[in-house]
């Protein structure tokens, strides 16, 4: 186990109707926010209004900025800066999933930033202050209601880059499972695709000794595993919405990241789908992370064989190891096909191979990874191995 460091500062309102104490919340952020949220249907569930009036009667002021896109355009992030220059904003208020927190995280960082906000997203400069940023979640996905972390995609020179910064962090996050009833079935299950794919990065690590996290981790998936299924064929079923949004949470708030060295290839690989052919992230990761298992698994086949045993219940056979390991991906490829999620990169609506290009630009700051290190030809292998599933 490796040395960390654990903070995990957000204040956390879990469950029914909490949405209600919005208004209380944010008032300890600032008395002036922005609101700031996707598309309409926040409005016209009447969510928008119960916020806005919490807000009102919490005697906080406040303007909208709607728009937000899947993978979160910069022009937005850009305006909303703009606008909270021009309106004195002093926090930021999210209702929505996690494209609206990575926006109103750009945002926050950026009003206090002399130079372009896309500085932080290429490392050319590293944020040190911003804007509270508070949530009201409405999409179980990104867990970016607890991480340090924004992604925004440039739409001019299709990149889709991140940063992670503590001061972007939220200061509270109310999580009403309630909300998420509504969701389309293909939303929820990109969202919880996400969610596992979060664990699994931390998963796979090349730490040994880390059993405890390793627990924590297999429970998470285990989790997700059990519960997608229910809230697909019974959309309200509140006791699974609440495992999956709390895994969400839990998932990318650092917690699973204790002791051990994080991967997240998949992602990277992943962000240059969304960047060229602006595919739901969730959908890009069930087709790219069992591609880069059956790259990297015999790195080290020992944690494959636990993945597969303690996750999938695959039976361990002694001296058919790589035959448990292999098992294990295909019942998480046919799991991820099962709810619903493409499993091939033909799936996701993509004809040309710009498998060089797009491995140039994942490895721009050098080789990915830590499970193993991956080279250009490594990368283009893994979106050649997308063109086909394991099942």
């Amino acid at each position: 186990m490796t040395n960390f460091t654990f903070h995990a500062p957000t204040r956390i309102l879990f469950g029914k109707g909490e949405e209600t104490n919005v208004g209380v919340e944010t008032a300890a952020t600032g008395s002036r926010v922005l609101v700031h949220y996707g598309s309409d249907r926040v409005r016209k569930s009447g969510l928008l209004k119960r916020v806005t009036d919490s807000l009102s009667a919490a005697n906080v002021s406040f303007i909208e900025l709607g728009g937000v896109k899947p993978n979160p355009r910069l022009l937005l992030v850009r305006e909303g800066i703009d606008l909270c220059r021009r309106e004195k904003i002093e926090a930021i208020l999210c209702v929505g999933g996690g494209s609206v927190i990575d926006s109103a995280k750009g945002i926050a960082a950026g009003v206090l930033y002399d130079g372009d906000v896309w500085d932080f997203y290429t490392g050319t400069a590293e944020p040190t202050k911003a804007l509270p940023v508070g949530v009201v979640l409405t999409i179980p996905a990104a867990g970016s209601e607890m991480s340090p972390a924004t992604v925004v995609t440039r739409e001019d020179g299709k990149q889709k880059f991140y940063f992670n910064a503590q001061c972007v962090r939220p200061v509270f996050a109310i999580l009403n499972p309630e909300l998420t009833f509504t969701l389309p079935a293909y939303q929820t299950a990109a969202g919880a695709t996400d969610i596992m794919a979060h664990t699994m990065e931390r998963y796979f690590a090349p730490e040994r000794n880390v059993d405890f996290t390793d627990r924590l981790c297999e429970a998470t998936l285990r989790t997700m595993i059990g519960n997608v299924p229910k809230v697909l064929s019974t959309p309200d079923d509140y006791a699974a919405r609440a495992e999956i949004m709390w895994a969400g949470a839990i998932a990318h708030n650092d917690l699973l990241s204790t002791g051990r060295t994080g991967d997240w290839s998949s992602h990277n690989i992943e962000h240059e789908l969304s960047a060229q052919y602006d595919v739901t992230h969730g959908a890009g990761l069930a087709v790219i992370f069992p591609a880069w298992m059956r790259h990297v698994y015999k790195t080290d086949i020992g944690r494959f064989v636990q993945f597969a045993v303690r996750v999938w219940d695959v039976e361990y056979t002694a001296g058919r190891e790589e035959e448990v390991a292999i098992e294990g991906i295909r019942r998480l490829t046919r799991f991820f096909r099962s709810i619903g999620m493409p499993t091939t990169i033909a799936e996701l609506g993509v004809t040309d191979r710009r498998y060089e290009e797009m491995a140039d630009q994942a490895l721009r700051n050098g080789p990915l990874g830590s499970f193993r290190k991956l080279e250009k030809s490594d990368v283009v292998c893994i979106y050649e191995l997308a063109e086909r599933a394991l099942v």
